[in-house]
C-alpha cells in the first residue's frame, strides 16, 4: 500500500509546477518540488565523480558552452528511467552536437551511487542516443550528500527520503545553464520539447552556436516560465510588422516622388523642344 501512494505521489509531481494553489497535494509529497531560480548560479566549485571515477569539480564542464543539468538517481523503479530516456530522445532530434555545442550532465541525488553504476547508465543511454559526440559531451556523476545537497539547493530541486518504502519523492524536470553556470530555462515533466530545447541551448551560449534562423525565432517567441516552453511573442511580431510598414509606406513615397519628377521633367522637356 505505501508502494502504491509512493508511485501514485511521484506521478502527481511530474505535473508540480502545472498544479493549481487550490488543489491539495498528497502528504507523501509535500516539500518536494522544483523551484526556478532563474539567474541563480551553480556552484561550479563542487566535487563529483564522473562514470569513470575520477573525481571532478562542476566547472570542468562549464566555460565555453551551455549545459543540460538533470538531477535523477540511478536505481529509481519510476520516472527517472522515463525522464532521462525523454531526455535522450529530445536531444537526439536536437541538430546540435554534445561536446561541440553543448554538454549534458546528469547527477544522481543518492549518494549511494557508485561510478560503476554511473558507468553503466552511460552505456545503456548512448547506445539509445546513436549519434557522435555522447561519449564526450554526456556526463554520469555521483558524489557525496555535501555536493548533492548544495547542487540541489541552488537548482531549486527540493526532495526526500522516504523511509517505509526505501525510495526517494522527488519531481521530474531539466534545467538549461549558461556556459558560466547561471540557471536560465526549466523544463518539467517527462516530455521535453527539441525545438524548445535547441531555442533554450541557443539563448544560453548567447548566439554563439546555431543558425540566424534561430536567431529570428527567438526573437519571435518568449519563454514562458509556468508553462516551461516557448511562446508566440506578439508584441515581437508586432514591432516586425510595423517597422515593414513603415518601409513599405517610405518606399511607396520615394517611388511616388521619383515618378513625380521623372514626369515634371519630361512635360518641362518637351515644352521646351516645342
Amino acid at each position: 500500500m505505501r508502494n502504491r501512494l509512493l508511485w501514485s505521489a511521484c506521478a502527481l509531481l511530474v505535473l508540480v509546477p502545472l498544479l493549481k494553489a487550490q488543489y491539495p497535494r498528497p502528504n507523501l509529497s509535500k516539500g518536494v518540488d522544483i523551484q526556478q531560480k532563474l539567474n541563480s548560479q551553480v556552484p561550479l566549485d563542487l566535487v563529483f565523480h564522473d562514470e569513470a571515477g575520477q573525481t571532478v569539480p562542476l566547472r570542468a564542464y562549464f566555460g565555453d558552452k551551455p549545459v543540460v543539468l538533470q538531477l535523477v538517481y540511478f536505481s529509481c523503479p519510476g520516472v527517472c528511467p522515463l525522464s532521462l530516456h525523454e531526455t535522450v530522445t529530445s536531444m537526439r532530434r536536437v541538430p546540435l552536437e554534445p561536446g561541440r555545442d553543448y554538454n549534458v550532465v546528469v547527477v544522481s541525488f543518492d549518494p549511494s551511487d557508485t561510478p560503476a553504476v554511473a558507468r553503466e547508465k552511460k552505456a545503456s543511454y548512448a547506445k539509445e542516443f546513436g549519434r557522435p559526440g555522447f561519449e564526450s559531451g554526456w556526463h554520469f556523476l555521483t558524489g557525496s550528500q555535501e555536493s548533492i545537497s548544495a547542487l540541489a539547493s541552488s537548482a531549486g530541486f527540493r526532495y526526500r527520503w522516504d523511509e517505509p518504502s526505501r525510495q526517494f519523492v522527488h519531481a521530474v524536470g531539466i534545467m538549461v545553464a549558461t556556459p558560466e553556470g547561471k540557471l536560465s530555462r526549466y523544463f518539467y515533466g517527462i516530455q521535453y520539447s527539441p525545438p524548445d530545447l535547441r531555442m533554450a541551448l541557443v539563448e544560453a551560449a548567447q548566439h554563439r552556436i546555431g543558425s540566424p534562423v534561430d536567431y529570428v525565432l527567438l526573437f519571435c517567441f518568449h519563454w514562458d516560465p509556468a508553462q516551461g516552453k516557448y511562446t508566440l511573442a506578439i508584441v515581437n511580431l508586432l514591432k516586425v510588422a510595423g517597422c515593414l510598414t513603415v518601409l513599405l509606406l517610405a518606399g511607396f513615397l520615394f517611388m511616388l516622388t521619383r515618378n513625380d519628377r521623372q514626369m515634371r521633367a519630361a512635360w518641362k522637356g518637351g515644352r521646351h523642344v516645342g
